[in-house]
């Protein structure tokens, strides 16, 4: 059987026909441009595909497009695919091949008009997801909510509280004189300097002057007219370690002259803040902050050193801090015995105007609300600085241990009357604050292990208010 290829019926007749076919089932432009035959041949970021393609390409219409993409810019004739005929003895093809062709051409062109969507555009619903037999809900779009609009931006903005009040000024504005003025708390005389030799900053306190009258809080104060000031120093923001001039009795000009040395790298110098707080000393009554001076030390040369007057201004904080101690809690269960170390305390409140303070600790057991035992340190003579390193034993029933409190008592030792009270803590069930209760609790998870921790001391008054335990002792 041989085969040969069918003359076309027109120039480029097939080739339209099967463009505008595929056209109407690919392009999404196809009632503007599918008469031109041209869209067919975009790039394939227009082509949307908008039905299911046959099973297989037509062979007829797969040589066609082949031969509109080999060829020039000028559309040819698509090639008709071969079909089988028999041979005539003279060559030529006869009238009723050539029909039955074209007739047979016609069918197959229909057949898969017929298969094809009469319309480029399908309307596919959306597909809904939900449990069977649930009632369904009109889904309403959401309300946008308006956009701020600048003005209603800043109409939210207060501006009473980006002002400044009437005693608000900057201080760092103001000069010495100017805070003198306006506070009239006083000016102090210091001078620093740091030694690379050695790596420590040595502040002097020289004198102070033009201080202010003495001011009772709680009116227990006897002396109105004159001051017992001293001078507390630290290197911020290490309040810990800090240092303390001797007390200067009645007056208001007190000449210190002492000198306080800090270890530290020179680096780490430049980075703190020396404060110099101004105290005034009362035995009867709480000791007062008169003013305060902060000097940033990257702004002063320290190897060269110098001295400066500088004025006092007011200090936040009004109340001086009562020192700190430092405890050991350790419990054995096998033998029923709290184990008590007290190590030593640093910063205690000053006492005695010429000695500084003869500090001692007090140690109360007490059982529920009941005083059961009192033990107490041996006293350190002129020192608000003391090392004890002493060691204490309570007999006290594993049983009984949630119900037990410990009130430890720091006083300033005094031979002519009471001794005078400094400040005082309570560990166990009647704890005194979120510090000493974590203490307890450290010591009860870890039995047969010393547990350390430093307590800031409070006052009696803060005690007696927060703990049932701290009114049972004296």
């Amino acid at each position: 059987m041989a085969y040969i290829q069918l003359e076309p019926l027109n120039e480029g007749f097939l080739s339209r026909i099967s463009d505008l076919l595929l056209c109407r089932w690919t392009c999404r432009h196809c009632c503007q441009k599918c008469y031109e035959s041209s869209c067919c041949q975009s790039s394939e970021d227009e082509v949307e595909i908008l039905g299911p393609f046959p099973a297989q390409t037509p062979p007829w219409l797969m040589a066609s497009r082949s031969s509109d993409k080999d060829g020039d810019s000028v559309h040819t004739a698509s090639e008709v695919p071969l079909t089988p005929r028999t041979n005539s003895p003279d060559g030529r093809r006869s009238s009723s091949d050539t029909s039955k062709s074209t007739y047979s051409l016609t069918r197959r062109i229909s057949s898969l008009e017929s298969r094809r969507p009469s319309s480029p555009l399908i309307d596919i619903k959306p597909i809904e997801f939900g449990v069977l037999g649930a009632k369904k809900e009109p889904i309403q779009p959401s309300v946008l909510r308006r956009a701020y609009t600048p003005d209603d931006y800043f109409r939210k903005f207060e501006p009473r509280l980006y002002s400044l009040g009437p005693g608000s000024d900057d201080v760092d504005s103001l000069t010495d004189e100017e805070i003198l003025s306006k506070y009239q708390l006083g000016m102090l005389h210091f001078s620093t300097q740091y030694d690379l030799l050695h790596n420590h900053l040595t502040v002097r306190v020289i004198e102070a002057r033009d201080l202010p009258p003495p001011i009772s809080q709680d009116g227990a104060r006897q002396d109105m007219a004159h001051s017992n000031p001293y001078v507390k120093i630290c290197l911020l923001p290490d309040q810990k370690n800090s240092k303390q001039t001797g007390v200067k009795r009645k007056t208001q000009k007190p000449v210190f002259e002492e000198r306080y040395t800090f270890e530290i790298p020179f680096l780490e110098a430049q980075r703190r803040t020396l404060l110099l707080t101004v105290v005034d000393f009362d035995k009867f009554s709480r000791h007062c902050v008169i003013g305060k001076v902060s000097v940033p030390l990257c702004e002063v040369d320290l190897v060269k050193g110098g001295h400066w007057w500088k004025a006092l201004i007011p200090s936040s904080q009004n109340e001086v801090e009562l020192g700190e101690l430092l405890l050991s809690l350790n419990y054995l269960p096998s033998a029923g015995r709290l184990n008590v170390d007290v190590i030593r305390a640093k910063q205690l409140l000053q006492t005695d105007v010429s000695q500084g303070s003869d500090p001692f600790v007090k140690i109360q057991l007490v059982h529920g609300l009941k005083l059961v035992k009192t033990k107490k340190t041996s006293f350190l003579r002129g020192t608000i600085d003391p090392f004890y390193n002493e060691s204490f034993s309570f007999k006290v029933p594993q049983e009984e241990l949630e119900n037990a409190s410990l009130v430890f008592t720091v006083f300033g030792h005094n031979v002519k009357s009471s001794n005078d009270f400094i400040g005082r803590i309570v560990i166990g069930q009647y704890s005194s604050g979120p510090s000493e209760a974590n203490h307890w609790r450290r010591m009860l998870n870890t039995h047969r292990t010393a547990v350390e921790q430093w307590h800031s001391l409070r006052s009696r008054a803060e005690c007696d208010r927060v703990s049932p335990a701290s009114l049972e002792v004296t």
